[in-house]
């Protein structure tokens, strides 16, 4: 990090996550951070389900839960921006306080329940920048008190389909009761044939892709692998955050109820992403989250399956500067092993990470 990161991040941190995490949506609608320059190679170009990300890395889903800043994300570095997650009706989400920081282990608990604006606010920020460019993906969930949730997903396919560069579907919160139900293949069928179904009806067809938990174990992950490739869905993110405690440091909100990200979930979430990658098998598309923070961990992903990685919790420990260092990381590794494009770097780990364990 630079002096100028440092200062900024002492700072936000004197702030309660929550206080920090607005501020710095304001400070990026201002205009601010302005991070250096970041390197464009067209070794870094990857190509999937007809869009050309002009590189692999991008922000996950939960930052920029209302659409506010997508294009300030994408200035600083990322090949693209995930919004959301959106649901139909504005939330306010669960009780307060519902995020932690974990400082020891660059981690963070969050339950904060699909808090947002709603469909009509964020329809408005996209259809606002619509024809700028830049690859801009809307995450849609459902309401908590929904009495169809399923209803919900196609309402937002329904909504965001002509705005949208890709859209996901976001059944992995363990934060909204009952949500990682609908990974079960009975519910996830009708899921997918629907959303499928309210996309083909939609003004555009963008590319869907459904976003999973890493807390499966192998006959769920070969269900959902199953019902992805019988409906042709497009393809795969892997993963949501995880209810599960692996060894941390910050004992005294480890407890604390939610989903875990940042680096300690790097291991399963490469793991669970190896799994899915043998089981669906060479042309599906799957994006690698969780602990990605260097340009090594973004190239672990890749070499496990991924075609594209995203990252988020890393950003609040890493600075605004993180994007363009991971990808000057990148390049330098395509230099030093001669590579024509950094896609040739996909699966040669592929079978160390799949043996492993859940």
């Amino acid at each position: 990090m630079s002096v100028l990161d440092r200062i900024g991040q002492k700072l936000l941190f004197t702030f309660d996550p929550e206080a920090a995490h607005g501020l710095s949506i304001a400070a990026l609608r201002c205009g601010l951070p302005v991070a250096g320059r970041p390197p464009r190679d067209k070794r870094l170009k990857v190509s999937v389900c007809g869009i050309d990300f002009p590189n692999p890395l991008g922000m996950a889903a939960g930052y920029d839960k209302n659409a506010e800043v997508p294009d300030a994300l994408l200035g600083l570095g990322f090949g693209f921006a995930e919004v959301g997650t959106v649901t139909p009706l504005p939330q306010a989400g669960n009780p307060k306080p519902r995020i932690f920081r974990l400082t020891a282990d660059e981690a963070v608990i969050n339950r904060l329940g699909f808090n947002n604006e709603g469909h009509e606010a964020a329809e408005k920020r996209l259809a606002a920048r619509k024809g700028r460019g830049g690859i801009v993906g809307v995450n849609i969930g459902a309401n908590k008190d929904s009495a169809d949730r399923i209803g919900d997903y196609e309402r937002g396919v329904a909504r965001f389909a002509q705005y949208a560069s890709y859209l996901t579907v976001n059944i992995s919160s363990p934060n909204t009761p009952g949500l990682r139900n609908m990974q079960a293949r009975e519910q996830l069928g009708e899921l997918l044939s629907r959303v499928i179904a309210a996309r083909r009806a939609a003004t555009a067809q963008p590319p869907i892709f459904l976003k999973i938990a890493p807390d499966l174990v192998e006959a769920e992950l070969e269900d959902i692998a199953a019902e992805v490739t019988e409906k042709r869905l497009d393809g795969v993110i892997v993963s949501n955050t995880t209810i599960s405690r692996p060894a941390l440091r910050s004992a005294s909100v480890a407890g604390e109820a939610g989903g875990l990200s940042g680096k300690p979930l790097f291991e399963r979430s490469t793991i669970v992403l190896a799994k899915m990658r043998k089981l669906l098998g060479p042309d599906r598309t799957i994006i690698g989250v969780g602990g990605v923070d260097s340009a090594e961990t973004a190239l672990e992903k890749i070499r496990a399956g991924a075609d594209l990685v995203q990252l988020y919790t890393s950003m609040i420990y890493a600075g605004p500067a993180l994007p363009g260092r991971i990808l000057s990381g990148m390049v330098r590794v395509a230099d030093r092993e001669r590579l024509t494009s950094i896609r040739a770097l996909r699966d040669i780990s592929l079978d160390k990470w799949a043996s492993k364990p859940l």
